[in-house]
């Protein structure tokens, strides 16, 4: 038989039903019933053991990393990258439990991958009360740092795509401290999802150390990927490049000076905020960044959509609605840079 996710299954959709009225309290019943059905599918369709494990494995890392960050959704996290080779006397070193204590202090939660170097300096600012530790399974250099031993908040990851997710899906902002290959493959993943608009805009700050690491970087950023056209001057939004921890901490603050967050219905794009803009002000956004529009739309204040629905914490929110072009992302990390000036 060849399931569907359409309810045309027959007994199998009867028995699946019972199956979830068997259990008490599921959630959002009509999802939990496709990845049911995903799940049946996959048995069918595939006879080899190890894409089996898999897919097995990736479920039960997700389920578990989104039981351990529920409990914290309202709370701002900055997610911290950065080499496990670093040493605590290192000046970076020194600069990133500044940079971690300093957002504690004012209410943010650290996430880092849980091991040593940058990672355990995160932690050990923050403190293990305001941090989660997001650790790789690894022959070498990736055991988990004392400070997050025997933390609730630790999670072992076998895979590094899911735990790429949860840098990104959890975090309100991103710290990019000098590292190998990792930290690079981390930093450009998140570079490629905001220029993509695969995960929402949210600040990126390239913190420096002082032999120039991120200054050298941007050089060759900036000869040889932009001078062969491979980006465009506007992803020069997506990230900024400091060495003083402070200045990167307000380049956190101010993203969300009123700004909150966005959701996208096919072009139309729902931007919140925490207070109102005026006639004015909306026009001169029009006026400074008609790019991001379709031609002809205009950017107008607007109630919630009834597909908000699902977020009624945020129901309140005043909001400004456009008609999204899906191409400029960079100009629109620009744009609601702009819209906080307000």
């Amino acid at each position: 038989m060849e399931l569907s996710f359409k309810r045309r299954n027959g007994k199998i959709d009867d028995l699946i039903d019972t199956l979830m009225e068997s259990v008490d309290a599921i959630h959002h019943p009509d999802m939990i019933r496709e990845m049911i059905i995903s799940a049946l599918k996959s048995g069918q369709e595939c006879d080899y053991l190890a894409d089996l494990k898999l897919l097995n494995n990736t479920m039960k890392e997700m389920r578990y990393t989104t039981n351990v960050f529920a409990p914290y959704r309202e709370k701002r996290k900055v997610t911290i990258f950065g080499s496990a080779r670093t040493e605590p006397h290192e000046q970076i070193y020194q600069t990133c439990l500044r940079f971690s204590r300093k957002l504690a202090d004012k209410g943010f939660m650290i996430i880092t991958g849980g091991g040593p170097g940058i990672m355990q300096a995160g932690n050990e600012g923050a403190g293990s009360e305001h941090s989660f530790a997001v650790n790789i399974r690894l022959p070498f250099e990736q055991q988990p740092n004392p400070v997050m031993l025997q933390n609730p908040r630790l999670i072992n990851y076998k895979y590094f795509f899911n735990r790429k997710v949860a840098f990104v899906k959890e975090s309100n902002a991103l710290a990019v401290f000098p590292g190998g290959f990792g930290t690079l493959d981390e930093a450009m993943e998140v570079f490629t999802l905001i220029q993509t608009g695969k995960t929402s805009p949210k600040p990126l700050v390239l913190i420096d150390d002082n032999t120039g690491y991120w200054d050298r970087w941007f050089d060759f950023v900036k000869d040889c990927i932009l001078g062969k056209g491979f980006i465009s001057a506007e992803d020069f939004s997506i990230f900024t490049i400091t060495r003083d921890e402070d200045e990167a901490i307000r380049v956190i603050e101010d993203f969300y000076r009123n700004y909150h967050s966005l959701r996208f219905f096919e072009t139309r794009l729902i931007i919140r905020l925490t207070k109102e803009l005026t006639t004015a002000q909306i026009e001169e956004l029009e006026n400074e960044f008609p790019e991001i529009r379709l031609p002809g739309t205009h950017i107008c204040p607007c109630p919630p959509l009834p597909e908000e629905a699902d977020e009624p914490n945020l129901l309140k929110l005043p909001r400004i609605a456009l008609q999204f072009d899906h191409k400029h992302y960079g100009l629109l990390v620009a744009f609601i840079r702009r819209l906080n000036m307000f």
